[in-house]
């Protein structure tokens, strides 16, 4: 019989316990790495499911997921007449959070181009697209808002049409994908007061002016609605989306759009590279971090683990050697425990994972590569953690048997 097989059957308890512990920790360096591909996934969602060849984006800046972008929305009318231009998108992205039904609720409101992006790209798992040009959203299912329900956000009661399933922003947030007019409404909505003091304000201060003595009747129209005054813009948008016709040259596209110096243009890919190299580079550099301290921690523990159950068996070593039992025999019934304690450490940590990663709060993606990465990293530490109980082991006298 094997004698390290025998041994462990010897111990079968603490060999269980210790294994368990294990495999624990070799779970939370698998999720480590999983947790940060899920960031990775999360955070190119969106941008690999809009499907636009081009992002115009405000001047000088990294775009709408890097920072704040403000584009006048009349922009996608003057993309249009580029040529080679297939398609122009207003996009607006921005998070919210709100108290619904007691509970506090953070969410990602994307605005669809109505009528021409009704939404058909979302991935539904129930519901429609959005079919009217007001008052319907489509919501992803983290957000817990069931099918048909109806939330309220600012003065407006908008009704969920479409579930999604795993449409998450860059945070973890749920996404809500409304009309660009409703999604508009929502960022801009302000308190009645408020409102109010601004109309009043604009009155004021055309009052104090040559202009508005001269022509009474103009404070009537700066109190009123903004929209009705020519002067003040509308609201703006983040982006535009470009999509080429078949066959069109998106080097001369982008070229030309290039020559305007009011914006900024960006591929898809180079987008996704903004994104990654910004908010999600640090918690990358972090997650790496506590994978790097817990292989040493778990390498730490297997290693004192190994030498302890070494100690216990110095009388058992001794004997073997007084029998005639070369060093290789004895060297290698450590090493066969320790790769043994590792690898069923690694099953453990992969079946615990399977049961445990899904209910995280947070995507966590397990690949292949990670798990035979993981797999090459316990058998490198089952090794190394050996070494210090096989050096004990091999110093040991024959004649300590012999002791009292």
């Amino acid at each position: 019989m094997n004698l390290a097989v025998r041994d462990i059957r010897h111990n079968a308890g603490r060999f269980v316990f210790t294994t368990v512990g294990i495999g624990m920790l070799l779970m939370i360096v698998l999720g480590m790495s999983g947790i940060y591909r899920g960031l990775i996934h999360e955070a190119t969602l969106l941008v690999d499911r809009v499907g636009a060849d081009l992002w115009i984006v405000q001047g000088d800046t990294r775009g709408p997921f890097a920072e704040i972008s403000r584009i006048p929305a009349t922009l996608e009318d003057r993309v249009r007449a580029v040529p080679g231009v297939g398609q122009a998108r207003r996009f607006i992205s921005h998070t919210i959070q709100r108290q619904h039904e007691g509970r506090p609720l953070r969410m990602v409101v994307q605005g669809l181009a109505w009528p021409d992006d009704r939404g058909d790209w979302i991935p539904l798992v129930a519901g429609r697209p959005l079919r009217q040009a007001h008052f319907e959203m489509i919501a992803d299912e983290s957000l817990k808002l069931p099918l048909g329900s109806r939330i309220r956000l600012g003065t407006d009661s908008y009704q969920v049409v479409g579930l999604t399933r795993g449409m998450v922003g860059t945070g973890g947030d749920g996404l809500t994908f409304f009309t660009v007019a409703d999604a508009m409404a929502i960022q801009s909505d302000e308190p009645g007061e408020a409102i109010r003091l601004e109309r009043a304000a604009r009155r004021e201060r055309l009052e104090n002016i040559d202009l508005g003595r001269l022509q009474p009747l103009l404070s009537e129209r700066a109190a009123g609605l903004s929209r009705n005054i020519p002067a003040l813009g509308a609201p703006r948008v983040s982006a535009i989306l470009v999509s080429l016709q078949p066959g069109a040259d998106k080097a001369a596209v982008r070229r030309i759009l290039e020559t305007w110096p009011d914006i900024t243009v960006y591929s898809t890919q180079q987008q996704k590279d903004l994104l990654l190299s910004g908010m999600v580079d640090k918690a990358r550099r972090q997650l790496g971090l506590f994978r790097a301290l817990l292989i040493v921690i778990s390498t730490i523990i297997i290693t004192l683990i190994i030498y302890t159950l070494t100690l216990d068996k110095i009388r058992d070593i001794a004997l073997l050697k007084l029998i005639g039992a070369r060093n290789r025999v004895i060297g290698g019934l450590i090493l066969q425990q320790s790769l043994l304690m590792g690898a069923l450490g690694y099953v453990l940590a992969w079946w615990m994972g399977a049961f445990a990663f899904p209910r995280f709060p947070r995507l966590v993606l397990i690949s292949q590569v990670d798990l035979i990465s993981l797999g090459f990293i316990v058998i490198a530490i089952s090794t190394v953690a050996s070494l210090l109980g096989i050096w004990k082991a091999l110093r040991v006298e024959p004649n300590t048997v012999l002791a009292a």
